[in-house]
């Protein structure tokens, strides 16, 4: 089965700079999202339901976020001006960064962490539509409203009706770029080209008491339909939380002398658990797994954000 991976950053230039990013992969009818700050993948199914693939890492609107960066030691607020007025959306001191998690941004605090938030779904065989964006394109369009304003059309034009959308609603105010793809049934060569037709309320009244009755009509119908079935998700910017805890009945004598990240072989006194060190971990108890070898400890050590101490923030 043929794997195409789509990929899509902001970028921009800097030595200390740093870039969002979104990185989708299609295995059949398996997608697999994995985002790092506010570009923004939605999933538009062939029944018109649009599903939000990624998470925005902007602190203004994440309250998990917030908590953590302030956790560990950061602050957030907004930008202070003379006369102690406060304005614009909700940064990270130091550097000001009004998002969370980044690729880069080597010049603000070792509070923005460059983990993913990553999600896999997978979808009817009836096939569906990704739209993966930067900011911009957010900032002036809703995810329902980018959706709908392409639907119809084929992807390259699809994607250049959304630009042109969010330039007619918000004008040029920040990198506004779009990417479209078409998941397409192997019977189909294109998709439908006229949007999804709506089911007014009484037809939907009648098909949810039929359905009620038929389980097993209900299941084909919705197959054609376009559903959505939610296989992963994962946005953790901790570790320990994203591996879990390997204690009790779980632990083995293997994952004791077993590095959780690189697989690699561990002396007995050589393993480091996954929670030491961790201001959010339930666990206190260096004995507790997982373990890590001293290379995934540093790696861990640099995804969440504590850097070493030759390494200075600017």
């Amino acid at each position: 089965m043929n794997v195409d991976g789509i990929s899509f950053c902001c970028h921009v230039p800097g030595q200390t700079s740093g870039t969002t990013a979104t990185f989708a992969i299609i295995d059949g009818w398996t997608i697999t999202v994995a985002s790092v700050g506010d570009s923004r993948c939605i999933l538009d199914a062939q029944g018109g339901a649009v599903s939000l693939l990624t998470v925005d890492h902007r602190l203004e609107e994440n309250v998990e976020e917030r908590e953590r960066v302030t956790a560990s030691g950061g602050e957030v607020g907004r930008l202070s001006v003379v006369g102690g007025a406060e304005i614009g959306p909700l940064r990270c001191w130091p550097g000001g960064l009004c998002l969370s998690r980044s690729i880069g941004d080597i010049d603000v605090g070792e509070f923005i962490v460059p983990v993913p938030y990553v999600k896999q779904v997978k979808l009817s065989n009836t096939g569906g539509r990704l739209i993966i964006a930067s900011d911009g394109i957010w900032d002036a369009l809703s995810s329902d409203a980018a959706a709908k304003c392409c639907r119809g059309l084929p992807a390259e034009l699809a994607a250049k009706q959304v630009v042109k959308e969010a330039l007619k609603t918000r004008g040029l105010k920040d990198d506004t770029t779009c990417v479209v793809v078409d998941i397409i049934p192997p019977d189909q060569t294109i998709r439908p080209l006229s949007p999804p037709k709506k089911m007014n309320k009484l037809k939907s009244l009648i098909f949810r008491k039929k359905a009620k009755d038929q389980p097993n009509k209900l299941t084909k119908q919705l197959s054609s339909v376009g559903m959505v079935e939610e296989i992963f998700e994962e946005g953790s910017a901790i570790l320990s939380e994203r591996l879990g805890n390997d204690s009790g009945s779980r632990r083995t004598s293997s994952s004791l002398f077993t590095c959780a990240i690189c697989q690699a072989d561990l002396e007995p006194s050589e393993g480091t658990s996954v929670h030491v060190g961790s201001v959010f971990s339930s666990s206190s108890k260096p004995w507790e797994g997982p373990f890590l070898c001293s290379d995934c400890r540093d790696k861990k050590d640099a995804m969440e954000g504590k850097r070493p101490s030759g390494v200075k923030v600017l």
